[in-house]
């Protein structure tokens, strides 16, 4: 990397920190400094209330928005490396329209098997079908797109059109027949929203992102190899079918995650590597960690804004990702639209 990324890399990193300590203090309870150096035990006060608040409310919800914010910028980056189409995200292998196909039947259903999970997960019955509807529509793409041994990108690229499409027609039928309260369970879980992080939450997060994160992170080589085209990735060495594999399950799990816990928060996963992209350049040494911080950073400033701005209110958190990301996105492309490399 050159100095220009690490430059960039670092900013992220401090910019996270900051957004973190922000999202941790701001809201109807403040945490001012005062309390924080009682808690941190440097002196001062503070009370009862701002104690919970800060360690029940707003860490396991600021932890929450870090993870899945790397989680689908990463997964953003690693779609667009290896379809190497600049248009695609994590939702392109269908994992966004089968979770929230699968969340739509949860809150609408009431089927034997719905009924089943829901005794046996309880309060987490719609995350574990939503999950379940991710990995499902992620496999049935892969399976589609399989010829023999091997995995046509292209054919996955369509048939993640085609399942997008089947599942958001369904989703849509469940919506058209869902009662009042059940359409609103509906429309705010398919905007997205924190407000349901929790401990439990937080702890699911933690075992299903670190692993797939790594593992794509730890593959941008390969993936450098694959924007040259499969024969010539194989011709450097690479073992196209196997990273296209490695990065399918990892997106999948990791995303399927996020979304089954936060609802589909859609721009984040295309828009952070886009404009990162533009900033430093193609190569994933830099873009992919990039992205997992830029990610993290613009989720964790759009959930402050969702649950502050209309307190105490809030505001479905795709609305705000859509309305940060999209006015920088377009400034960087006016700017330096001679100069694009997708």
């Amino acid at each position: 990397m050159n100095g220009r990324q690490r430059a960039v890399l670092m900013g992220l990193g401090v910019s996270c920190a900051i957004s973190g300590i922000c999202a941790f203090s701001i809201g109807a309870v403040a945490i001012p400094p005062s309390a924080w150096s009682s808690l941190l035990g440097l002196g001062g006060t503070h009370t009862a209330q701002q104690e919970a608040v800060l360690f029940i409310v707003r860490f396991p919800r600021v932890i929450l928005a870090l993870l899945a914010g790397a989680a689908l910028a990463v997964g953003g980056a690693a779609m667009q490396a290896l379809f190497r189409n600049p248009l695609a995200d994590p939702s392109i292998i269908g994992i966004s329209s089968g979770a929230g196909l699968s969340a739509a039947l949860a809150i609408t259903a009431t089927t034997p098997l719905v009924t089943l999970v829901g005794a046996w997960a309880g309060p987490v019955a719609l995350p574990v079908l939503a999950f379940t509807g991710a990995l499902l529509s992620a496999s049935l793409v892969f399976g589609i797109a399989r010829d023999g041994r091997r995995a046509n990108v292209g054919a996955m690229l369509l048939a993640g059109i085609g399942i997008t499409a089947i599942a958001g027609a369904l989703t849509g039928l469940l919506t058209y027949t869902a009662s009042n309260d059940q359409l609103r369970s509906i429309t705010f879980w398919l905007l997205g929203s924190l407000g349901g992080a929790d401990r439990n939450a937080v702890i699911i997060m933690c075992v299903a992102v670190p692993v797939p994160l790594w593992m794509i992170l730890r593959s941008h080589r390969q993936l450098n190899a694959l924007a040259l085209g499969e024969q010539q990735a194989r011709y450097l060495g690479v073992d196209a079918e196997r990273i296209k594999r490695r990065v399918v399950l990892a997106t999948s799990v990791m995303v399927g995650a996020t979304v089954a816990l936060c609802g589909v928060i859609g721009f984040i996963g295309l828009v952070v590597p886009h404009v990162l992209r533009m900033i430093g350049g193609v190569d994933n040494r830099f873009l992919l960690p990039a992205s997992m911080l830029g990610g993290a950073l613009l989720l964790c400033l759009a959930d402050t804004l969702a649950r502050t701005m209309v307190a105490p209110a809030e505001i479905p958190i795709g609305v705000i990702t859509a309305l940060c990301g999209a006015p920088v996105f377009l400034a960087l492309l006016v700017r330096r639209k001679r100069s694009l490399v997708l």
